[in-house]
């Protein structure tokens, strides 16, 4: 007999087949259908697919006892009850590295488009409006970049930024061995340093409001704030405030807080540029995300070691 999986997020492309050739799906990807599910399959249920935003709750692991293998699809987990899952023993892994490439891609398409002004010139020039009309923009090349958090995706960033011809520099909370950019122990440091911030950095209760006002105002007027990590830790009424005022430049979210809403007080401005969350989303980086899911459920089930624990 196949393992029960209860399946919490949508499921991209041809992977709803592929898991189920492994796994018997409860799939129910709503709160009422979650509930539901919970309600009528809790004391069957052997694992737990979910990701980072969606989250699995400690109540809610409690409402499965057979529970032995949770799954955050992509590389966050910040919303699942891992202490709690490892008081029952419960196995977590996430997609680790599974979704990198894209991410780091979409953070330069985020920069390319807010430095340049993309959106706003295509909406110019489908009016009519010639270059002569409009206000000249900044270079990206030559500049100084910082990442907060040179995890994987941070270093892909870094390693872009190298195509840009761009010094980099970044702040973790020690220095990563092996890291050619520039080390910051402290944050203000780097953004009063860095032309561009891309905060590529965890979310969760550690990471919450990192980038509060103080931060904005040491990036200064003429520097960018790029966010593809998560909504959490960028304080949105500090960058709302900052954007209105001239006290940074611009920014490109891919994430905010209050998700899948868009912050009502950035929408009326025309110096950032916004995308609902699908840096990490390719058919490339969601078929690389199900295969390691089904790799780490395959293993865990056969008694092996998982590929990428948490």
């Amino acid at each position: 007999m196949k393992p029960s999986l209860l399946v919490l997020i949508p499921l991209p492309g041809d992977s709803h087949a592929d898991i189920s050739a492994s796994f018997d799906i409860i799939h129910a990807p709503t709160p009422t259908q979650r509930r539901q599910a919970i309600a009528d399959h809790g004391s069957t249920i052997r694992a737990v697919l979910s990701n980072g935003t969606t989250g699995l709750t400690a109540a809610e692991i409690d409402r499965l006892p057979q529970l032995e293998f949770v799954s955050a699809l992509g590389a966050g987990y910040e919303n699942i009850a891992v202490d709690h899952a490892r008081v029952r023993n419960i196995v977590v892994v996430n997609g680790a590295g599974t979704n990198d490439d894209c991410v780091a891609d979409h953070a330069f398409a985020l920069l390319l488009a807010v430095v340049r002004d993309v959106p706003q010139r295509d909406i110019a020039t489908r009016n009519g409006v010639w270059r002569d009309a409009l206000p000249m923009r900044p270079a990206v090349s030559g500049k100084r970049l910082g990442i907060v958090g040179l995890g994987n995706i941070g270093q892909k960033v870094a390693r872009r930024a190298a195509g840009f011809d761009l010094e980099t520099g970044y702040h973790n909370r020690k220095p990563r061995e092996g890291a050619t950019s520039r080390y910051f122990d402290s944050l203000l440091a780097l953004a009063q340093w860095s032309d561009y911030l891309v905060i590529a950095t965890p979310g969760g209760a550690s990471t919450h409001h990192l980038i509060d006002r103080t931060v904005l105002e040491a990036l200064g007027p003429k520097g960018f704030l790029i966010n593809v990590s998560r909504g959490s830790v960028v304080d949105t009424a500090a960058l709302a405030a900052a954007l209105t005022e001239g006290t940074i430049a611009g920014a490109g979210l891919d994430v905010y807080e209050g998700e899948p809403h868009p912050p009502q007080a950035l929408l009326p401005l025309r110096n950032v540029v916004l995308t609902p969350h699908t840096g990490g989303t390719s058919p490339e980086s969601n078929a690389a995300s199900v295969r390691n899911f089904i790799d780490n459920a395959t293993r865990h089930f056969a008694g092996e070691a998982v590929l990428t624990p948490i």
